[in-house]
C-alpha cells in the first residue's frame, strides 16, 4: 500500500510538474516569437536540449543520480528519432495551415493507440475510447479554425504523426525494459537529440522563415527570454520523460491537451489573445473527456493486481525486445536512482 501511495504521489508530481511547465515555456516563447520577433523555433529547441543535458551533466557530477549504462545503439538510434520528430513537427506548422496543424496533433492519439495496440498487443476499453474522442472533439473545436490541405505538408504531417507516436512509445518502453529511470534515459538521448537539431536547426528555420538564426540581431531582452525558454525546457524535457514512464504515452498525449487548453485560456486573461464562445464550449467538452478519461483510468487500475502500478487502460504488453533493437536489453545490473 504503502508502494502505491509512492507511486501515485510521483504520478501526480510529475503531471503538474509537465503542466506547469509546459505553459509556462509556451507563454515564454510565445512573448519571444511574437512579440520580440525570434522566429527560430527549430534552433531553440536544440538550445532547450543542450542545456537540459547540461543540467543533467552537472546533476550526475554531484550524484544526484547515477548514470546507468545502456545499448548505445538503442539510445542514439531513440535520441534521432526524437529530434527528427520535433524537426518534422515544425516543418508541418510551416507547411500547414495552422488548423491542420492542430488536426495533426490530435490524430498522434488513436495512432498511439492503434500502434500500442497491434504491436504491443495492450488493451483499450470502450470507456477509454469513447473519453478520447469526447476529448478530441473538444479540443478540435477549440483550436481548429481552417483547414487547408496540400501534398507537401500531408506528407510530412504523417512523418511528424509516425515519428512522434514511436518516439512516444518507446520511451516508456525503454524505461521499463531497461529499466532506467526518466532522468537517466534522458541524459544518456539528449545529446543525439541536441545533435540532430543543432546541425539541421538553422537549415529548417531558414526555410520556414526566410531568415538566418547567425545573422539575427540578439538584443538583451530577446537574450533574457532565451536563456528564461532553456531554464524553463529543463523542466518541460524531464517531466516528459517523467510522465510517459509513469504512465503512458497515450496519458501523456492526454494531459498535452489539457495543456493545449489551459494556453488558450491564458493567452485570453493574459495575452488577450482573441477568444469566443466557440472556444469556451471547446474547452469544456475536452475537460470533460479528460475527467472520464481519468476516472475511467482509476476505476479500471482498481481492479488490477496490486503488483500492477502501471496508470492508464493497458493492461498487458507483449515482449517488445524487437521495438529496442536487441534482445539482452536485461543483462545490465539495475542502479538506483533519484529520479
Amino acid at each position: 500500500m504503502g508502494e502505491m501511495t509512492s507511486f501515485q504521489i510521483g504520478v501526480l508530481g510529475a503531471l503538474f510538474l509537465s503542466v506547469a511547465s509546459s505553459v509556462s515555456i509556451v507563454i515564454c516563447n510565445k512573448a519571444l516569437m511574437s512579440n520580440l520577433g525570434f522566429p527560430f523555433a527549430t534552433t531553440l529547441t536544440s538550445w532547450h536540449l543542450m542545456v537540459t543535458f547540461c543540467t543533467l551533466h552537472a546533476a550526475q557530477r554531484f550524484s544526484l543520480f547515477e548514470s546507468k549504462s545502456m545499448d548505445m545503439k538503442t539510445v542514439m538510434l531513440f535520441g534521432i528519432l526524437n529530434g527528427v520528430s520535433i524537426g518534422l513537427l515544425n516543418l508541418s506548422l510551416g507547411f500547414n495551415s495552422v488548423g491542420f496543424y492542430q488536426m495533426t496533433k490530435l490524430a498522434i492519439i488513436p495512432f498511439t493507440v492503434l500502434l500500442e495496440t497491434l504491436f504491443l498487443k495492450k488493451q483499450f476499453s470502450e470507456k477509454i475510447k469513447f473519453s478520447l474522442l469526447i476529448l478530441l472533439i473538444g479540443v478540435g473545436i477549440a483550436s481548429i479554425t481552417d483547414l487547408q490541405l496540400n501534398f507537401v505538408g500531408t506528407v510530412l504531417s504523417i512523418l511528424a504523426i509516425i515519428t512522434t507516436c514511436v518516439g512516444q512509445i518507446l520511451t516508456n518502453t525503454i524505461q521499463k525494459r531497461l529499466n532506467v529511470s526518466s532522468t537517466q534515459l534522458l541524459y544518456q538521448s539528449a545529446p543525439f537529440q541536441a545533435a540532430i537539431l543543432f546541425v539541421s536547426g538553422p537549415v529548417v528555420d531558414k526555410f520556414l522563415t526566410k531568415q538566418n538564426v547567425f545573422a539575427y540581431k540578439y538584443s538583451p531582452i530577446v537574450l533574457a527570454f532565451i536563456i528564461l525558454s532553456c531554464i524553463i525546457s529543463v523542466f518541460v524535457n524531464f517531466s516528459t520523460f517523467m510522465v510517459i514512464g509513469k504512465t503512458s504515452p497515450v496519458t501523456y498525449q492526454v494531459v498535452g491537451h489539457l495543456k493545449t487548453c489551459l494556453v488558450l485560456g491564458f493567452g485570453y486573461t493574459l495575452l488577450h489573445d482573441p477568444f469566443t464562445i466557440r472556444n469556451i464550449i471547446g474547452i469544456l467538452v475536452a475537460m470533460w473527456g479528460m475527467v472520464l478519461y481519468s476516472y475511467f483510468c482509476t476505476q479500471e487500475n482498481k481492479k488490477k493486481p496490486s503488483l500492477d502500478l502501471s496508470f492508464g487502460p493497458q493492461v498487458k504488453d507483449k515482449d517488445t525486445s524487437s521495438l529496442l533493437g536487441h534482445q539482452d536489453v536485461e543483462s545490465h545490473d539495475p542502479k538506483k536512482s533519484l529520479a
